[in-house]
This record gives C-alpha cells, structure tokens and sequence, in this order.
C-alpha cells in the first residue's frame, strides 16, 4: 500500500526526462553555438578592416580612373566581410531568442534585422568617409545589401552549423589576405620567369596553392567548431549534438558564402565592374580574369573544405569492432 498513488514511496516521475514548459531542449534545432558573440565582434572588426583600407586605397589615388579601377578591385574583400558580419552578428542576436522560442519566423525575422543594421551602420560609413560619387554610392548599397543577405542565412534552424560557417569562413578570408605575403616567393618558386608562358603557369600554380590551403583551413575550422558545439552540448546535457551531414554543409559554407559573393558582386556591383573595365582593353582583361579566378577558387574552397570537415569527423569516428567491444 505503500506504493498507491500519493504514498509516501510512490513512485515519482523521471526528473531527468521532464522539461519545463516553453523551454527548448534544442534537440531539433540544434545546439546553440558557442561565443556567437566572439565571432560577431571579430566579424565586425574585419568588416571595419577592409572598408579602412579600400578607403585608404582610393584616397591615395592620384585620379580619377584609378580610383575607379581601385574600388573595382577592393569589393569582393568588402563584400564578402559584410556578408560573414552580417550572418555572424544574426547569429549572436538570434541565439538567445532560438533558445526561448520555437517560432522560426521571429527568430529569422530578428537575424535578418540585425543584418540590415550591420549594412545600414556599413554603408553610413562609406558615405560619410569615401568620396561622394557613382563607385561610393555602388560600393555603399552592395555592402548594405550583403550584410542583409548575411543576416538573413543566420535565420537558419542549426546555430552550431552557422556559426561554424561564419568561423571558417572569417579564418578564410583571413588567410588570403595573409596569404599575399607569399605570393611573390611562390612566383619563383614556381618558375616564374621573364616569357609570359612562365608567368601565366606560375601564377597559375600559386592560385591552386592558395585555395588548396584555404580549403584545407576551412574544413579545419568547420570541424573544430561543430567539435567543439558538440563537446559543449554534451556537457550541458542537452544532446548527441551534430552528426555527418552537420560537418559537410559547414565545411562547403566558406566555399559557398564564397559564390554567393560573386553574385552579389555581378548583380549590385555590376556598374562598378563595368566601369572599371571600360577605362582600357587591360582593365577589361583584368576583370573578367578576376572574376574567373575567384570562382575558380570558391569551388576549391567549397570542396576542399567539405572533404576535409567530413574525414575530420569520420576519423573520430570508431570502427565497428570497437564499437562490439
């Protein structure tokens, strides 16, 4: 009798199972990812980077035409930190509502405002501080619109794999911009000589080179993020974290935020290009070889990273005598 219901030994139910009304477990949306708030400030600290020195670049130019050919060269850095910033600061202002509530419609609604603010705060700042004139206003309403766009890609149900594109992405193109320093040496290295032939295949060996690399720290990043979701939402007890196809989309996201620059590139800076490419049959060349390397190196990024990130994870992995064992 001592086991009826309301006894003093009845049995109670699991305290480990039960959840508190209106709180998200997240095991369907995802581990909320770790220091969003880190990665929004280093993302913004890059934004504030490149628009520093694409403006310290046009300022230094001695006319017109060069600064228009200057700006022309300077946007993908812009536009690609604008879109890593407006989806990493998304990210870091919609966790916390991702954490309260299951309404998807908020939460991307709250991601993709706060990538209007990073673009509208972006392109207050070319307006104020780069020339007033047709490649400023280009410039000023193509970031505004990357960091929309960044914003509304942080409105995604799994935080932990966001935030792991953010991270490799940002350490991507981190490292191109270091990369630079190493070109010059690669050039000889490769044979680069006096013939064109020679400059045309060395410079072609040193870009397979950079987006190798890029893509190797790409999936590298992307799977020490999601490892590191993962270790944390094990210790929070809040799930098995995520599995396989978690690690593949953040590995490809670097090469995919990487094509997704260049079409916001060919479609709101598409006047600037083409300004650019109009000054002379050199700049024409340019550009158009320009934009062929870039996609050519978002492809390498975007495979290269997403084999790395899933044989990262795969290695971790025990096989199944273990698992018998």
């Amino acid at each position: 009798m001592s086991n009826e219901p309301g006894g003093p030994t009845a049995a109670q139910p699991d305290q480990s199972e039960a959840v508190e009304p209106g709180v998200d477990d997240h095991s369907d949306t995802g581990q909320p990812a770790p220091a969003p708030t880190a990665l929004a400030l280093l993302a913004t600290g890059w934004l504030a980077a490149m628009l520093w020195s694409t403006r310290e670049a046009i300022s230094s130019a001695t006319a017109g035409v060069t600064a228009v050919s200057l700006s022309a060269f300077a946007l993908p850095g812009v536009i690609s930190a604008a879109l890593v910033a407006g989806a990493a600061v998304g990210l870091a202002v919609g966790e916390p509502v991702a954490r309260r509530t299951e309404r998807v419609t908020l939460r991307f609604a709250v991601a993709v405002g706060a990538g209007l603010l990073v673009g509208l705060l972006a392109a207050l700042a070319i307006d104020l501080t780069y020339a007033g004139d047709v490649t400023t206003r280009t410039i000023a309403g193509t970031t505004a619109a990357a960091a929309v766009i960044g914003g509304a890609l942080a409105g995604a149900r799994n935080g932990a794999v966001v935030g792991a594109v953010v991270a490799a992405a940002l350490g991507t193109l981190v490292f191109v911009v270091a990369f630079s320093v190493a070109r010059d040496p690669l050039f000889d290295l490769f044979g680069a000589g006096d013939s064109q032939q020679s400059l045309v295949n060395a410079a072609s060996w040193v870009s397979r080179t950079e987006s190798l690399l890029a893509g190797l720290i790409a999936g590298g990043l992307a799977f020490g993020y999601l490892t590191w979701a993962r270790r944390r939402a094990a210790r929070d007890g809040g799930g098995a974290g995520p599995r396989w196809p978690a690690y593949l989309v953040a590995g490809a996201g670097p090469g995919l935020l990487l094509l997704l620059t260049e079409v916001i590139i060919r479609i709101g800076g598409r006047s600037l290009i083409d300004l650019a490419a109009a000054l002379s049959e050199a700049d024409a060349v340019a550009q158009t070889s320009l934009g062929t390397s870039r996609v050519d190196n978002a492809i390498w990024v975007l495979f290269v990273g997403a084999l790395t990130a899933v044989v990262s994870f795969g290695r971790t992995l025990g096989s199944p005598a273990d698992d018998e064992a």
